[in-house]
């Protein structure tokens, strides 16, 4: 009876599985019909293109990502000198530092950017945003410049803007001292270069007869500085309105000043948090405490820190080589450049114009016709072709005679929309990620590409969804910014002080806090094989 009531069953199932193999046979040939007849791909490349490169006016240098100090001499560009005024905030306000207070120490502390790995009681560290190998000397100062919050010529509505250009405002007014010289917070720190080894603190006990105790620190500069400034200018204000609040900390100790020096043309620049910036306070109080009728008296040890915070700026001083300043000079705006400049910090950027053709030709129901339209014949002459955009590429290629190859080419560049400020559709498009910001965006944004001898060969720039919009949604023919990129993660922009042609009003901020650059073939080279070009890969409708 069983055996009956599955026969059907089994029966029903067979016929399904035999009408789902028919239906795949029909359906297989059809796609592949579909494919065949019915579209074509191919490449087509576009040679019409201008690009020039200029060096950019002072760029905003407050509200940075991250901040840098130090000096940078660029193989090809030159050197660069990177100094930074800072403003100090207290990190508990209004303190109360008790009885009998000694101030004992005060230290400065700025941890490099660095991955630790740990290993038992040792921890290895490997150090990032370093350029450099060669000792440079800091000095720092108190400032009496007050740096805003917010800009009075914007009704207070706006964040106060500082450029790279306002070293030497900075540094008129910086403290005159008792001696008539300026007020130096420390001594010269000399030959300082950025380390790996992790820094031992050792806290020296002179209360009891304990053992000091050590404490290890990530590789940063540690530096001591002068316990009479602070005692005057700290301790000896408790209880009044200068330590009430930050806003009248602010008011009252305006900044520090980092000014950074080198022996030589070279040295060491590093990238640091501004936020992570310590100055401890070490000190002593007596503490009186009461039980019964018994009174003790103990000191105790107590800390009182600072940090660097609130507005900060960094400010350059660059030697620019003068054959690349000569190249800057009067570019070919119309017909593009035989060779193009990119370096970051207070920069050069390569502007890229596509499709920099005559207009002589207009589009009317679907067909080129004689007319001009304010839009380039190249232009028009790929609407009206009808393509499926499958992608469109930039390759930059490296001129290695003019480029010193190895660790100091930047490995990212970033291409942006001039004309808005903004990155472009395909980094938003581009779900390629990564941890580590030199493998992110890696889709749109390629990773310069190196030879077997470790020397970069080109940049592939992914534009598809660019290119495609232009072609086929009527979009705005935008120039394009081309810069050195650090981290193609932050996606913040910084403005110029001065507007320059064609419309750039900011830049990836991103590019600020890179200091290397390299240099690239144009549109106007002789060697064909190295040209820049645009690649668009499409599909047809047959």
């Amino acid at each position: 009876m069983k055996i009956m009531n599955t026969l059907p069953k089994l029966a029903a199932i067979f016929i399904f599985i035999v009408a789902l193999a028919s239906c795949e046979e029909d359906f297989e040939p059809l796609v592949s019909n579909i494919g065949v007849q019915n579209f074509d791909s191919d490449l087509y490349t576009s040679n019409k293109i201008a690009a020039y490169s200029k060096k950019l006016s002072p760029v905003q240098t407050n509200a940075l990502p991250y901040y840098q100090l130090g000096v940078y001499n660029d193989p090809l560009y030159g050197k660069s000198t990177v100094n930074l005024l800072s403003q100090v905030i207290m990190d508990d306000p209004d303190p109360d530092f008790g009885d009998s207070t000694e101030l004992k120490s005060v230290y400065l502390y700025i941890p490099f950017f660095a991955e630790g790995t740990a290993s038992g009681d040792e921890t290895t560290y490997t150090l990032d945003s370093i350029y450099g190998s060669q000792p440079i000397n800091i000095k720092i100062y108190e400032s009496n410049y007050f740096l805003r919050d917010l800009d009075p010529n914007e009704n207070f509505e706006e964040l106060q803007r500082y450029y790279a250009d306002q070293k030497q405002l900075f540094e008129d007014n910086l403290i005159d001292a008792s001696s008539g010289g300026r007020n130096f917070l420390t001594t010269t720190i000399e030959d300082f270069i950025p380390s790996s080894e992790e820094i031992i603190v050792t806290e020296d006990d002179d209360t009891t007869d304990d053992v000091d105790e050590e404490e290890k620190l990530p590789p940063g500069l540690r530096v001591e500085l002068p316990v009479d400034f602070f005692k005057a200018k700290i301790i000896d204000k408790e209880g009044g309105p200068e330590l009430i609040n930050n806003n009248n900390f602010k008011e009252y100790f305006r900044g520090i000043y980092f000014e950074v020096t080198s022996d030589s043309d070279d040295g060491t620049l590093f990238g640091f948090d501004v936020a992570e910036t310590k100055i401890t306070l070490n000190y002593t109080r007596v503490v009186t405490t009461t039980s019964g009728d018994t009174t003790t008296s103990e000191t105790r040890d107590e800390t009182f820190v600072l940090s660097l915070g609130g507005v900060s700026v960094n400010v350059f001083d660059n030697e620019l080589d003068t054959t690349v300043e000569t190249a800057l000079q009067n570019p070919d705006v119309e017909n593009g450049e035989e060779s193009l400049y990119v370096r970051g910090g207070d920069g050069i950027i390569t502007v890229v114009d596509l499709f920099k053709d005559v207009d002589e030709k207009a589009v009317l129901d679907g067909v080129l016709v004689d007319g001009e339209n304010g839009i380039p014949d190249e232009l028009d002459s790929l609407r009206v072709q009808n393509w499926l955009i499958n992608e469109a590429n930039l390759i930059f290629y490296v001129d290695q005679s003019k480029v010193t190859g190895g660790s100091s080419e930047p490995d990212r560049l970033v291409i942006f929309d001039i004309n808005n400020g903004r990155l472009l559709l395909d980094y938003t498009f581009d779900t390629s990620s990564s941890a580590e910001p030199i493998d992110a965006k890696t889709e749109h944004l390629g990773r310069l590409d190196r030879g077997s001898d470790e020397n970069g060969d080109f940049y592939k720039i992914r534009v598809t969804n660019h290119i495609s919009n232009l072609i086929r949604k009527d979009s705005t023919n935008v120039s394009l910014g081309l810069m050195v990129s650090q981290n193609v993660l932050i996606t913040d922009f910084q403005d110029l002080k001065d507007t320059q042609s064609p419309g750039i009003e900011k830049i990836p901020a991103a590019s600020i806090i890179s200091p290397e650059g390299t240099v690239l073939f144009g549109n106007n080279t002789t060697d064909q094989d190295k040209k820049l070009k645009l690649q668009i890969y499409y599909t047809k409708p047959d």
